[in-house]
């Protein structure tokens, strides 16, 4: 029972206030009698689906705990190493991680002199013509912009290998669940259905999978499975006034991936990116046209989920054409339209 529900079959009962465990009994036993003809009966995933679901909940968790270690680990190196800040912009990345645990300290960067510089950009593969004079340049003054007590350096070193180790550990874990849902993916029966969305690509396409499930009955239309995403606005309607909301009663987990699986899409398929634009160019915000990206996405989705087939792009270029629907006169060619997306997608 939704917990909200269950709260307004125990107001009509005692709008007081007043809340037992009796109370809360009778109030569902009555709500049971009178409304149960309404209710949906909740039935269990089958163990791939819960197997799949539970493994990329988990790994979503072991991602925000190697964030928030990344930005500890920026922290620290802001108050005494500011020239490893300067030097790499992605610190979720090993080689990053790896510098760290060679050159701890500022001091330890000078001494070490430019041709071990060079060998560490080589061995890790960071000899990029864009950012390796960059990087040398930077290294050069490492030490002439720290601060002159040893006290800072001696201990936020201390703090910054020591995340860096933790963050290696996770790193390894991540690889570890990142080949189960891999295996567990490929094994489930809705595989090819998932697989084939452009922009799913192997992360999002197992997530959305879970999430999903492989129950049909769970949606019965399409408009159920763009409520549960959270891209259906909330309609209010009060006299003459109407207005819309965004939904947050929603599943959280499969909200965030089809918002990053309609934004990747847009890089895949013609019609996707020029549905955007329209929607940028209407004044909509960029999480708001990704939202309603999103609800055209679902749509399709959902008919592949039910049927059990893969997605062809070229086939539903044609649909467009078919249906006359005005995405398709956005393209630069419409008849090639199926075509050009396929071979994008």
């Amino acid at each position: 029972m939704n917990p909200k529900a269950a709260e307004r079959f125990r107001d009509r009962k005692a709008p007081s206030g007043a809340k037992d465990d009796p109370l809360d009994a009778w109030s569902f036993a009555d709500a049971l009698r009178t409304d149960g003809h309404d209710w949906r009966t909740l039935l269990p995933d089958d163990p791939a689906t819960q197997e799949l679901r539970i493994l990329c909940r988990d790994e979503i968790g072991l991602i925000q705990e190697r964030t928030a270690l990344v930005l500890r680990l920026q922290a620290a190196l802001h108050e005494y190493y500011p020239a490893a800040l300067a030097a790499f912009d992605d610190w979720t990345l090993p080689s990053a991680w790896e510098f760290i645990l060679r050159f701890p300290t500022p001091q330890d960067l000078a001494r070490k002199g430019k041709r071990t510089w060079e060998m560490f950009l080589h061995t890790h593969r960071l000899g990029h013509p864009e950012t390796y004079a960059k990087r040398l340049a930077i290294f050069a003054k490492a030490d002439a912009f720290v601060s002159p007590s040893t006290a800072v350096t001696n201990a936020k070193s201390l703090l910054a290998v020591s995340i860096v180790k933790q963050l290696k550990t996770l790193q390894e874990q991540l690889q570890e669940y990142r080949a189960r849902i891999e295996e567990a993916f490929a094994q489930h029966p809705d595989h090819d259905t998932f697989d084939s969305l452009p922009g799913a690509g192997p992360k999002l396409a197992p997530r959305l999978l879970a999430e999903l499930g492989a129950n049909r009955k769970l949606f019965p239309s399409a408009e159920d499975l763009q409520c549960y995403a959270g891209t259906a606005p909330v309609t209010i309607k009060s006299g003459k006034r109407r207005w819309a909301k965004l939904r947050r009663a929603c599943n959280k987990t499969l909200r965030c991936t089809v918002h990053l699986w309609v934004d990747q899409s847009r890089h895949f398929c013609a019609w996707a990116q020029a549905y955007y634009q329209k929607k940028r160019a209407e004044g909509h915000p960029h999480g708001e046209a990704l939202r309603c990206l999103g609800q055209r996405w679902l749509k399709i989705l959902w008919k592949m989920w039910q049927d059990h087939t893969s997605y062809d792009e070229a086939r539903h270029a044609l649909d467009q054409v078919r249906h006359g629907s005005w995405v398709i006169g956005l393209m630069p060619d419409p008849t090639t339209a199926g075509e050009t997306s396929a071979t994008a997608c």
